[in-house]
């Protein structure tokens, strides 16, 4: 059995301070929800066009496979296409497909 002193000596004091930093998160700001962030390029499937799109789709028949290929064009059009902005790979398939619909 263990003296009264010893255990008096062992207890840990209920005072104790947290040695953590305070925590810099503006809690105001997020239950507000000012200051909503952007989907983050790295992850597109975060993006409300790109859930959309997929409910959208919904339904419809399977989209074809895509073939990955190498491709030379002038630089000045391959500019052109990045310059509308994301999405240019898709609209350098659309041109070619109404390109191709056309000539039949």
């Amino acid at each position: 059995m263990k003296s009264a002193s010893s255990l008096s000596e062992k207890q840990p004091s209920a005072s104790r301070k947290s040695t953590s930093m305070k925590s810099k998160t503006d809690w105001a700001r997020l239950k507000s929800g000012a200051g909503e962030q952007k989907p983050a390029p790295e992850h597109p499937e975060a993006n409300v066009k790109h859930i959309v799109r997929g409910l959208v789709r919904k339904g419809l028949k399977p989209l074809p496979a895509k073939a990955s290929i190498s491709l030379r064009v002038d630089q000045d059009v391959l500019e052109w296409f990045k310059a509308q902005g994301a999405g240019y790979q898709t609209r350098i398939n659309t041109v070619l497909r109404a390109f191709r619909d056309a000539s039949v």
